[in-house]
């Protein structure tokens, strides 16, 4: 691999790992949302994760590309999976 294209692998990973975060952080904002008395921010929250599913998987995707272009079969992400606390408000 010659030194520019090690420059975008490395491009491509870091702005994925950001994505993966940024997804992350969505998520949880959504299951706040979701806690919400009013049934409109409820709804809305829901409506968010459904979405950031689908997202997620493009981004797992893109994960097992750079996971192809870099020859590592074996890449680990270990931020697949946020602990997530939720409390009822009954």
């Amino acid at each position: 691999m010659t030194h520019k294209e090690q420059q975008l692998t490395e491009l491509l990973t870091l702005t994925s790992r950001s994505l993966t975060h940024l997804t992350a952080s969505m998520t949880a904002l959504s299951f706040d949302l979701i806690r919400s008395p009013d049934p409109a921010v409820c709804g809305a929250g829901k409506r968010m994760i459904a979405r950031l599913e689908a997202v997620s998987k493009e981004i797992d995707h893109q994960w097992k590309l750079i996971g192809e272009l870099t020859e590592d079969t074996q890449h680990v992400r270990h931020d697949l999976v946020e602990v997530v606390h939720l409390h009822s408000m009954t």
